[in-house]
């Protein structure tokens, strides 16, 4: 597969303007793929060309089940099946040997960049189950079913839904887990914090709060970063990259938009589903720990408690841009 980087320099070249490339995660499945396209950044930037590389701080996650298996839909040997779905041939197709063959050989060839492969295995639990008689399952990662049963983790996955378990949700870490190489790629002089996905697979996950994980997780608990050091990683460097005028810094002249947060508490908390959506349908939702404040504009938003209700819209649309 030929790499998008150099492409994404020619538009950068093109256009004079700098380019963000998201998402570049440490992937189990080639986890030097993202070296790789950092040194490309580099040599990039030794051109003039100013390529910013976007990368999450937390592990990438997805709650899902075979009815509709997101992390699935990037391997083309699962086509026929994303084209089945809802009609009798679905689970037909779990139970077609050349189909699981066909999915099986593609999980383990990294030509094609984040997305499900055997390596997603190892994370992968049962989190809740529909059917009650497979209640034993719960918690139990599916390699260890798999080895039990003495069969392939795919194997084991397609006669599970066979047997009734299509609608059990698993929970599986896909992408960025190895804390150690997350920590390399966070320090990259090349390096732009992002990709929080907070609304765009409500069912599946909830990337809110990646500053949060930044300041509990890398500054307190593990001590890769200062304090000092993640602030201006979620202020002042996103604003000079994405070249926003007047923000990322408290000084004279500049919207006063502010957090106050706790170094002793600060993080992410519980992912859990809450049901707020139309119709009562679910979402996964990640609340924010010691978020003590939000201002913006001066006015606060937020306070201890959570939203600061007819705070009225202090906001200014961004309709300009540095140079």
């Amino acid at each position: 597969m030929t790499s998008t980087v150099p492409w994404l320099e020619k538009i950068s070249e093109r256009n004079g303007r700098p380019v963000m490339i998201c998402a570049m995660f440490s992937d189990p499945n080639d986890p030097q793929r993202v070296d790789r396209e950092f040194e490309e950044i580099a040599q990039a930037r030794t051109r003039g060309h100013e390529l910013w590389g976007q990368v999450a701080s937390y592990p990438l996650g997805m709650e899902f089940s075979l009815a509709l298996p997101y992390p699935l839909h990037a391997l083309l040997a699962w086509r026929p099946a994303m084209e089945a779905i809802g009609t009798p041939r679905y689970l037909e197709l779990f139970a077609n040997k050349s189909f699981r063959e066909a999915v099986k050989a593609e999980a383990l060839t990294t030509s094609v960049p984040v997305r499900f492969s055997y390596h997603s295995f190892k994370l992968m639990r049962v989190q809740e189950v529909a059917d009650p008689k497979f209640a034993d399952l719960v918690g139990k990662r599916v390699v260890d079913l798999a080895k039990k049963a003495g069969k392939d983790p795919f194997d084991w996955w397609f006669d599970h839904a066979l047997d009734g378990g299509i609608d059990t949700m698993f929970d599986c870490k896909l992408f960025n887990i190895d804390d150690d190489h997350v920590c390399e790629l966070l320090v990259n002089p090349y390096a732009a914090l992002g990709l929080g996905d907070a609304g765009a697979h409500l069912s599946f996950l909830c990337d809110a709060g990646f500053g949060l994980h930044l300041l509990g997780h890398w500054v307190r608990e593990r001590g890769d970063l200062t304090l000092e050091k993640a602030v201006q990683m979620l202020t002042s460097r996103l604003a000079d990259a994405y070249r926003i005028p007047d923000r990322g810094r408290l000084v004279a002249g500049t919207h006063a938009d502010i957090m106050m947060f706790d170094p002793a508490t600060v993080g992410r908390g519980e992912k859990h589903h809450v049901s707020d959506l139309p119709a009562g349908a679910s979402r996964v939702n990640i609340p924010p720990r010691g978020v003590l404040g939000v201002w913006v504009n001066g006015q606060r938003i937020v306070d201890e408690n959570g939203p600061v209700s007819e705070c009225g819209k202090p906001g200014k649309l961004i309709r300009q841009f540095l140079v």
